[in-house]
């Protein structure tokens, strides 16, 4: 290994360290009670240090939210493994609700605060490739259904979004403990009822 590759590879080290000890404390503090500060005595660095890679919090922010986007990207892009567009949506779904039960904290940042968009309209740029190619991946199989005669007489870009904000409202219920308020029969497994009532209307189709 080369003098330049292995700082390089140094480089990135530091950079993930950063991230990670931010994850924690966002997670542990909230994002607003989080400073770099923080974050720096986190991970035994200097402030400097740590604006040396990133602007500001919501910096890494966003770069958290990037990674979780391409985590949950690489786990649909791997369905398209199946020729079948139904059997893949009905899919998805499963695995996106493992997603978030296995990765709750990470999902947590990913939907339920608003600093990575904040950090998109501060740098004028509205692109969020992570986000926009894993929606993509769903866009394209709700379109490959409608090919097949699936959803007659429908928006496809509309109605993938109601499928996304179905099974990510339930997560989020899941996740931040609403369904245990609630007093459902089963409220332990009322999330795989509930996709499974999904999963009926789609068979209905």
């Amino acid at each position: 290994m080369s003098i330049k590759e292995r700082k390089l590879k140094e480089k990135e080290a530091l950079r993930l360290l950063i991230l990670n000890g931010a994850k924690k404390l966002f997670v542990e503090k909230g994002i607003e009670y989080t400073t770099i500060r923080n974050i720096a005595d986190e991970i035994n660095y200097s402030v400097g240090t740590v604006y040396v890679y990133f602007k500001d919090k919501n910096a890494i922010f966003h770069d958290l939210h990037s990674i979780g986007f391409q985590e949950l990207g690489k786990v649909f892009k791997d369905l398209f493994k199946l020729d079948d567009p139904m059997q893949r949506l009905r899919r998805m779904g499963s695995v996106y609700m493992k997603f978030a039960m296995e990765n709750s904290e990470m999902y947590d940042l990913m939907f339920n605060l608003k600093a990575p968009m904040e950090y998109l309209e501060e740098q004028k740029n509205n692109l969020w490739p992570e986000g926009t190619e894993t929606f993509g991946y769903l866009k394209n199989t709700v379109e490959e259904c409608m090919k097949q005669g699936y959803f007659h007489g429908h928006n496809s870009e509309a109605l993938s979004f109601m499928i996304w904000s179905l099974v990510h409202g339930m997560c989020c219920l899941e996740i931040r403990h609403r369904t245990k308020g609630v007093k459902f029969s089963s409220p332990d497994t009322i999330l795989a009822e509930g996709y499974n009532e999904y999963l009926k209307i789609l068979e209905k189709l």
